[in-house]
């Protein structure tokens, strides 16, 4: 059987691997194909492309988007993108920009709190990457103010914590049309992490159905018990087809790996084919 993953990412954003080496990670996963979804960038997209040139193994497009839905951050994931439609290369650049004004406030409040840091600093440490908040928990680790990027996260930049800033979104709704208008193919990421109760989930995946959500990711690499078979149940319910993925970030997420998640995560070929002729 042959087996994806539609949920990866590179040092284009916030993975560890570049994308050559997501190329060698998967193909020594003995993957058939995979999904560059970087955050807000499809930067990283010829790259992988390129270096699976010669091999049996399919390089999807796609990109992570973060959305905002009422007080909830919300990611929708979008494959079979023409990842040089001018349009979603627009929408993309100023997720970037909006980044980048961010990054200049986590900067100032970094230096207010005692950890000395520029953004010239950020971008040697990590050239050739849309600078994000794991940046920042990765560059707190590499000086020793905390011991793991989730820890990080926790103390400091995580919602409500000292260094957090917020900012501006795009709607579920907006992002959605940005992917669809490129050709792409739609889907909820990771609903679970939203922490909705089921009744709130299917309410949202309604709502964004009727923007033109296509899946939700059933499967994904935290997922216990009796949580893949929920989504699988919800997405029968509303009419959504299946994705997943293991939401790869290389050293970042060190306990993920690429295909497999945390060791159980199986994702048929025929999953992802759905999608592709959902078109």
């Amino acid at each position: 059987m042959k087996y994806v993953d539609l949920h990866v990412h590179s040092t284009a954003s916030d993975g560890t691997f570049s994308p050559t080496e997501l190329v060698k990670a998967a193909a020594k996963a003995s993957l058939s194909a995979f999904a560059l979804t970087d955050h807000d960038t499809v930067r990283g997209v010829d790259e992988a492309i390129k270096a699976a040139s010669n091999l049996n193994l399919e390089v999807i497009p796609g990109v992570e988007i973060s959305t905002r839905y009422k007080d909830k951050e919300i990611h929708i994931v979008g494959l079979f993108l023409d990842h040089h439609n001018e349009d979603l290369l627009k929408g993309l650049g100023n997720e970037i920009e909006i980044r980048n004004r961010r990054n200049d406030m986590l900067i100032e409040k970094f230096n207010k709190n005692g950890f000395p840091v520029t953004m010239e600093e950020m971008i040697t440490l990590f050239p050739d990457s849309v600078i994000t908040r794991a940046h920042f928990a990765s560059y707190m680790v590499k000086k020793g103010y905390v011991k793991t990027t989730l820890d990080a996260f926790n103390r400091y930049l995580g919602e409500g914590m000292p260094l957090y800033v917020p900012r501006d979104k795009k709607s579920p709704e907006e992002a959605i049309k940005l992917i669809t208008s490129a050709g792409g193919v739609a889907i909820l990421a990771h609903p679970l992490l939203y922490h909705l109760t089921m009744g709130e989930l299917k309410e949202l995946c309604i709502l964004l159905k009727g923007y033109g959500l296509t899946g939700i990711e059933s499967m994904y690499s935290t997922y216990k018990g009796f949580d893949e078979l929920s989504v699988k149940n919800l997405a029968k319910e509303v009419g959504l087809l299946e994705s997943g993925g293991s939401d790869f970030h290389g050293a970042n997420k060190p306990h993920i790996k690429i295909g497999s998640g945390m060791g159980t995560l199986r994702i048929s070929y025929e999953y992802m084919e759905k999608l592709r002729n959902s078109r």
